[in-house]
C-alpha cells in the first residue's frame, strides 16, 4: 500500500496538472499492484483504501472488498488506461522521459502493457467468470489497432537494476555480498532443474552455473577413496570428486541420497539441512557447496543486461495459446502462439538462435494440452515466481506437492495469510474477508488454524477443484 500511496500521488498530480500521460501510467501501475494484492491475499481494502488523509472524509479502517470486486475494478481501470494512452506521444502536454524506468515515457508501450495486463487478469478469472473472460480476451485480440498488446521482447515490461553504482546494483549488490555468501546461498530447486534437463532446455545454462565439482561414486575405487581431481567432460576442463561406496556408508548415505549429475544439481524440496546436501564440505555454509549449482554468475554482474520482468511477450503468447487450445476461444492459432512464447523467452534470455531446435524436439512439439502450455510458461517465467504460483493455483500445473514429514502440509499453500497488524487494527472489517475464505482439510495449518490459513481458498480458487 505504500507503493499505491506514492502511485496515487502521481495520479492526483496528473489530474491537477491535466497530464493524461501521468494519469494513464499510474492507472496501469495501480492495476498491477492491486492485482498482486488480490492475487496473494484474496479480499483486501480497495475502494476505501488510501483515504487516511482525506480530511473530514478520512477512512483509517477501510472495508475489505471482495477479490472478485478488485479484479473487476482492475479490468475497468485498464480499459480506461487504454483510452487515455491512445494518443501519439507528441499530443501529451507533459512528457516523462527518463523518469520512467520502464518505457521512457512512451505511451504506446504503456498502452500495450495495459492490454496485456488485462489478458492476464481475464485468464485469471477464466474458471470463475468464463463468459466475461472469453468476451474480454476475444475483444482485445479481435481489434489490435484499438487494443495493442505486447508481442515482441522489445516491448516487455522490464526494469534494469539501477543501484548507486555497478557494485551495488541488484541482482548482485556486490558491495554487500563481497564474498558472494548471500548470493551463493540462492539455489535452484531440483524440480526446475529436472524439468529443464528432461527437455534438453538450453535455458538451464542461463539460469544456473554448472556444479563446480561433480560427484562420482564407483565400486571400482579403492576403499576409503574421497578425492578431488581434474578431468575433462565433453572437451571442457572440470573437477570431479571420486568417492568409494564405503565412504558414503560411513556417512549413513547411499547413492540414492546424492546427485551425481555432471552438470546441474538443484536442491530437493524442503530439506531440513540444505547446507549439507550432496556431501557439502562445509556444513555451516551452504554458499560454499561446490556440489550444487549456483544461480548463474551473470545475475551477479550489473553489466549483464539482465532485467526484472513485470510482464513479457512470452507470457502474452502463452495466455493466448491456452485461450485458444484449452478454452476454445478465438485468440489466434494456438500452436503459433505456443512457439512464439518459447521463442520470445529464448530471445529475452539472449539465446534466440537455439529456440527452433528446441521446439523441434518431440518432447517440446506442441500437443495442445494445458499441462504443456503452463509448464512452458512456468519455465519461461523464471524470475517471475508469483505469476507461476498463480497459474499453478488456477490449473494445478506444473504438478507440485509438499513433502510429507518435511513441509507443514502435503500440498502447497494457495494464499498469504492476513498478518497481525490487520487483525489488531482493522479486525471488524477483516472479519468479512475471513468469512469469504473457504476452509479446506488443510486449513488447520498456519496462522490462526482456521479461516486465516494459507491453505484456505480465496474466491478465485473456490469451486474449481484446483490446484488440489
Amino acid at each position: 500500500y505504500e507503493v499505491l500511496r506514492n502511485n496515487k500521488f502521481v495520479y492526483d498530480k496528473g489530474v491537477k496538472l491535466k497530464s493524461e500521460l501521468h494519469q494513464g501510467i499510474s492507472l496501469v501501475m495501480k492495476c498491477m499492484v492491486f492485482g498482486m494484492i488480490a492475487d496473494m491475499w484474496g479480499d483486501a481494502p480497495y475502494t476505501q483504501a488510501l483515504m487516511a488523509d482525506n480530511g473530514d472524509s478520512s477512512i483509517t479502517s477501510p472495508a475489505y472488498d471482495s477479490q472478485q470486486t478488485i479484479y473487476e475494478g482492475i479490468l475497468a481501470d485498464l480499459e480506461t488506461a487504454n483510452t487515455i494512452l491512445s494518443k501519439q506521444r507528441s499530443e501529451y502536454t507533459i512528457s516523462i522521459g527518463s523518469a520512467d524506468v520502464y518505457y521512457n515515457g512512451d505511451p504506446a508501450k504503456w498502452r500495450k502493457l495495459a492490454n496485456s495486463l488485462a489478458l492476464r487478469y481475464y485468464m485469471r478469472i477464466s474458471d470463475k467468470m468464463p463468459s466475461e473472460a472469453q468476451t474480454g480476451i476475444e475483444k482485445i485480440i479481435a481489434d489490435p489497432a484499438k487494443y495493442p498488446v505486447i508481442t515482441s521482447v522489445a516491448d516487455d515490461a522490464t526494469m534494469s537494476f539501477p543501484g548507486n553504482s555497478d557494485a551495488d546494483s541488484w541482482p548482485s549488490n556486490a558491495t554487500y555480498n563481497a564474498d558472494s555468501s548471500n548470493y551463493r546461498r540462492i539455489k535452484l530447486c531440483n524440480t526446475l532443474v529436472t524439468a529443464l534437463e528432461a527437455l534438453h532446455d538450453p535455458r538451464i545454462s542461463v539460469y544456473a552455473n554448472k556444479v563446480t565439482i561433480f560427484l562420482h561414486v564407483s565400486g571400482s575405487l579403492p576403499s576409503g577413496t574421497d578425492m578431488i581431481t581434474d578431468t575433462v567432460v565433453n572437451g571442457e576442463s572440470r573437477q570431479v570428486r571420486y568417492i568409494s561406496p564405503d565412504v558414503l556408508s560411513s556417512k549413513s548415505l547411499t547413492v540414492n541420497d546424492i546427485n551425481q549429475d555432471v552438470n546441474y544439481v538443484g536442491l530437493p524440496v524442503a530439506l531440513s539441512g540444505p547446507q549439507a546436501y550432496n556431501l557439502s564440505p562445509d556444513l555451516n555454509q551452504a554458499s560454499r557447496n561446490p556440489h550444487v549449482s549456483w544461480v548463474n554468475s551473470s545475475f551477479a554482474n550489473a553489466k549483464s543486461g539482465i532485467k526484472a520482468r513485470l510482464l513479457s511477450a512470452a507470457e502474452v503468447h502463452f495466455i493466448l495459446a491456452e485461450a485458444s487450445a484449452v478454452k476454445g476461444w478465438n485468440a489466434g492459432d494456438a500452436e503459433t502462439h505456443y512457439k512464439q512464447g518459447i521463442q520470445s523467452s529464448f530471445a529475452a534470455w539472449q539465446i534466440p538462435n537455439e529456440a527452433d531446435n528446441y521446439i523441434a524436439q518431440p518432447e517440446v512439439a506442441f500437443d495442445g494440452t494445458q499441462k504443456q502450455i503452463i509448464e512452458q510458461k512456468w519455465i519461461a517465467g523464471w524470475s517471475v515466481a508469483t505469476e507461476s504460483w498463480f497459474d499453478w493455483r488456477r490449473t494445478g500445473f506444473p504438478e507440485l506437492h509438499g513433502v510429507n514429514g518435511r513441509t507443514k502440509a502435503k500440498e502447497l499453500p494457495v494464499r498469504f495469510y492476513y498478518e497481525l497488524n490487520e487483525r489488531n487494527l482493522n479486525s471488524a472489517n477483516l472479519a468479512k474477508a475471513l468469512n469469504d475464505l473457504e476452509t479446506t482439510s488443510l486449513s488447520n495449518f498456519g496462522a490462526d488454524g482456521e479461516k486465516n490459513s494459507p491453505w484456505s481458498k480465496p474466491w478465485i480458487a473456490q469451486g474449481t477443484g484446483k490446484p488440489w
